[in-house]
């Protein structure tokens, strides 16, 4: 077991929400912290000297530090039953010869905070976001290997918290063989995934359940779907029947994936085209004949103070979208921007619909995937909002 040298003890009644398993403990919230190094794992105590767990700490933030074992757990024994809990529940929730492309860890969700796993095809990405985890690295792989049994593992830490944490980019072929391009299957739909160059991990795993309610909503409709990426929802709504779909995205090397990936599905390329455009561009000059509207753009908000700004964004985009809609069209639109909250962006499309002067009905919320867990205790790492709109 390892030792530990570093010790940290919370001022009185801030142990609460760490004995009701909340991974975050404020700098405001501790009473004394012995000499330390960022990304050290430090033992947790109460003000009356109860072990409380095992944090690593970062204490240059107002988050200072992150819980990762509870109780008497070291931290071994607590990675260990985080990796098995977690590989054991997506067995059980996904059929590979169906879907093989899942999360294995959703960071606070299956309890490790600062650490993303996804699993394409038996080949595991993972995204660090702390520097602490950067040093248990070897650990994290040997257990993975062990519990997992993947045929390869590739770090890709380029997240934008990795960057608030103060840390630089890692991008390393850890385990087996090296695979820049995966092939997998999305409830029975093949995708070619650049695991290497993709945004994120290579695939956006957290929208596989709008994936496919677009799949059962597009018979017969002439879709749009903006900010295509590599064509995920475009795939879907071809092999649900759409009649046309135009994908818009603004990076150009998209298309060849797009293209791609129709290919594999053996879909219709004459049903498809490709718009390398900016999105907001292509909104104010298209000719308008789609009755089924996809916005799914990135975060257009990093941190609190760009509120505002983003508010603004989401509210014009949706306003365009929705003015110039025909009548009993359908809109899926959504906000992966953390500080943007459910309640506010509802707001934000009340405010864009009453601007167009439509009238507008919500049919359906986001569907959480099973394999992005959200832990009841922590419901701060909850960030992906979309709405089914119907336009009257």
């Amino acid at each position: 077991m390892q030792k530990i040298s570093t010790f940290l003890n919370l001022k009185k009644g801030k142990e609460r929400p760490i004995l009701q398993h909340h991974h975050w403990i404020y700098s405001g919230a501790i009473a004394k912290l012995s000499d330390h190094v960022e990304g050290d794992l430090a033992e947790v105590y109460s003000s009356a000297g109860e072990r409380l767990g095992l944090a690593f700490l970062n204490t240059g933030h107002s988050i200072a530090g992150h819980m990762i074992a509870f109780g008497k757990e070291s931290l071994e024994e607590a990675l260990r039953k985080r990796f098995q809990e977690a590989f054991s529940l997506r067995k059980k929730w996904f059929d590979p010869k169906i879907t093989n492309a899942y999360r294995i860890i959703n960071a606070e969700g299956d309890g490790i905070p600062g650490l993303i796993i996804d699993s394409y095809a038996d080949v595991l990405v993972l995204q660090i976001s702390h520097p602490g985890l950067d040093r248990i690295r070897d650990l994290l792989v040997s257990l993975l290997i062990e519990i997992g049994s993947p045929r390869a593992i590739y770090e890709k830490s380029t997240s934008y918290l990795r960057k608030k944490e103060g840390m630089q980019e890692a991008r390393s072929h850890l385990y087996g063989e090296i695979c820049p391009e995966v092939e997998i299957l999305e409830n029975g739909l093949r995708f070619s995934v650049d695991l290497v160059d993709g945004q994120k991990t290579g695939l956006f795993l957290d929208q596989r359940e709008m994936r496919s309610l677009v799949r059962d909503l597009s018979k017969d409709r002439h879709v749009l779907n903006c900010f295509s990426y590599t064509g995920g929802f475009s795939v879907s709504a071809l092999s649900g029947g759409a009649t046309h779909v135009d994908s818009v995205e603004v990076s150009a090397k998209c298309e060849a994936r797009v293209a791609k990936n129709i290919e594999l599905n053996a879909l219709p390329k004459d049903r498809h085209h490709f718009f390398s455009e900016d999105v907001f561009d292509f909104l104010k000059t298209c000719t308008w004949d789609y009755d089924l509207v996809i916005l799914d753009p990135p975060a257009f908000v990093k941190k609190r103070n760009d509120v505002a700004n983003a508010f603004r964004a989401y509210k014009e985009m949706n306003q365009q979208v929705i003015s110039k809609m025909a009548p009993n069209s359908l809109l899926l639109t959504c906000s992966c921007s953390y500080h943007i909250e459910e309640a506010l962006f509802q707001n934000i499309l009340f405010r864009a619909a009453d601007a167009a002067k439509r009238t507008v009905r919500i049919l359906g919320r986001h569907r959480l995937a099973l394999d992005h867990p959200i832990s009841i205790f922590h419901p701060e790492s909850s960030y992906l909002k979309s709405f089914v709109l119907h336009v009257v």
